[in-house]
């Protein structure tokens, strides 16, 4: 079994938040806030996307805009992403998260 890695929450909403805001540059039909806030849900570690905003991209944009975000957040915090993460989305019931796959164990600390 994989060893667990511990990493900030702090440290990794910050790098969450730099990977949105440069994948949102990259990707101009992607218009979101400034994330707060992480969801760690579905096997899925992302933001939720406005099923609204969705309605002008292509699933290929989407899974660009997911895999720029995973490349941004490997290149600060690959103990969070993992190496070589590919970008995740995830769908049901009208909400659609895109982000990075869970790794194997994840701690979270403050």
């Amino acid at each position: 079994m994989a060893q667990a890695k511990s990493i900030s929450l702090s440290q990794f909403t910050t790098a969450v938040q730099a990977a949105v805001k440069a994948a949102v540059q990259k990707h101009p039909k992607f218009k979101v806030d400034p994330q707060q806030a992480v969801t760690f849900s579905y096997l899925i570690r992302g933001i939720p996307v406005a099923e609204k905003m969705l309605e002008n991209v292509t699933f290929g944009e989407a899974q660009s805009f997911a895999n720029d975000i995973a490349a941004g957040l490997t290149s600060v915090q690959p103990e969070a992403a993992g190496t070589g993460t590919q970008g995740a989305i995830y769908c049901k019931g009208g909400h659609v998260i895109l982000g990075i796959p869970a790794v194997d164990s994840l701690q979270v600390e403050k």
